[in-house]
């Protein structure tokens, strides 16, 4: 079982660089890398409210959990 990150995807949707979210954000543009790219084993809270205000996305919009069933190896 794992949780996938689809940050990519969101901020595909609004048009926003990493660059620009990183700064709205406050965070690192390499922290905010790693969590795109799923490379992370946490997230704060409160990143993770900052990036859905910013997004204007919900947390289920960029996490969601997927079964060892559902894995493709």
């Amino acid at each position: 079982m794992e949780i996938r990150i689809t940050l990519d995807v969101e901020m595909a949707k609004k048009k926003i660089s990493l660059k620009e979210l990183s700064q709205k954000i406050g965070i690192s543009i390499t922290n905010l890398s790693l969590l795109k790219t799923g490379k992370v084993k946490a997230i704060r809270f409160s990143t993770l409210m900052a990036i859905c205000r910013e997004l204007d996305c919900q947390p289920g919009d960029i996490l969601f959990y997927v079964s060892d069933s559902e894995q493709i190896n």
